[in-house]
């Protein structure tokens, strides 16, 4: 009997040792300085044509930072948001968050192109994904921080789950927390990475039922001014019929270039631009958010801590690693 316990212990060790090995190798988690020997001029490479591409265009940045939002809530951080539509794959650029939205596919493709003349079939388009809207973030006055890295590339994309899981600009409080929570983000990590809002346009098609329907307006100090009303008819004026739905209007209407906490102050003005973003303080009832909110709109470096913490979060969502998925050659196809 003992004997057959002790054959029965060796075999749980070596199982044991065996799974530790295969995780290891083939499943392992993301790391720092993932590509300081395969690659080691990645991480420059991404930056440099981040920067170029955000100097010509300053709204690149909120694109790019955008452009790993709508991957990561999708099937997870692993660039399917970057596959084109190809035999019965429907691309999830095509879906209604997406379609002539999204932006900066070109920005992606050609630092990929870079990437795969100085190594080959490397550096995956999902890390890029990520070290783009890291520099992005760092680029336009934000934090920068080390990134983790060593994601691989899905082999799908997810039509269905694009329209399914991006929060749309006019969702309720309640539709925003279960859509983290589907994410494993919390209420926390909501409210800072809702600050990403502090660059960037949105269409007027994304706001316009924010500025038409009355009563939406709540503010958390006494509009002595008007600055408020103010403020709506600007919006209405440029938005006032169906022909301009392709309008843009800044998200943040005080430093709409930088990466500040200048969000949070708008929304407790009443001024977020979106739906989405008022129904931050709008619709908390028990006062959780609202404090929060506060806390950000007066110390900018505690949001910058927050946010960068729930970047890391939010990039860590369903990543493939190891042996799974592909690092693509192009990041619009899988590989044949």
């Amino acid at each position: 009997m003992e004997i057959k316990q002790e054959k029965l212990w060796l075999s749980l060790i070596v199982l044991s040792v065996i799974t530790t090995t295969v995780l290891g190798e083939f499943g392992g988690p993301l790391l720092k300085g993932f590509y300081k020997e395969s690659c080691p001029l990645a991480e420059e490479i991404v930056k440099h044509n981040v920067e170029v591409a955000v100097l010509k265009d300053p709204r690149m940045a909120a694109s790019l930072l955008r452009l790993q939002f709508h991957d990561c809530f999708v099937l997870g951080c692993d660039a399917s948001v970057l596959l084109d539509t190809h035999g019965d794959m429907v691309s999830e650029k095509q879906a209604t968050p997406n379609v002539n939205s999204l932006r900066g596919f070109e920005v992606i493709d050609y630092i990929k192109y870079l990437l795969e003349d100085a190594c080959p079939l490397t550096v995956s388009c999902s890390d890029i994904l990520t070290m783009a809207a890291r520099d992005s973030v760092f680029l336009r006055g934000g934090p920068w921080w080390e990134v983790l890295l060593g994601r691989r590339d899905s082999l799908k994309a997810s039509f269905a789950g694009a329209n399914q899981f991006i929060p749309a600009p006019n969702s309720s409080l309640d539709s925003l927390i279960n859509n983290f929570k589907q994410q494993g983000l919390n209420i926390q990590d909501l409210i800072a990475l809702s600050g990403a809002h502090t660059i960037g346009k949105a269409r007027c098609v994304s706001f316009k039922q924010r500025i038409v329907q009355p009563n939406m307006e709540q503010t958390f100090y006494v509009d002595e001014f008007k600055r408020q009303s103010t403020f709506r008819r600007v919006l209405r004026s440029q938005c006032k019929d169906s022909s301009r739905d392709n309008e843009l209007s800044p998200l943040d209407i005080k430093t709409p270039t930088y990466f500040d906490n200048h969000y949070y102050t708008n929304l407790l003005e009443g001024k977020g631009l979106l739906i989405s973003d008022n129904v931050l303080v709008t619709e908390d009832h028990e006062g959780e958010i609202f404090r929060k909110v506060w806390e950000y709109a007066v110390d900018q470096d505690l949001f910058f801590k927050d946010f960068v913490e729930s970047m890391l979060k939010m990039g860590s969502i369903n990543v493939l690693t190891g042996i799974e998925g592909e690092i693509r050659e192009n990041c619009r196809f899988v590989n044949i």
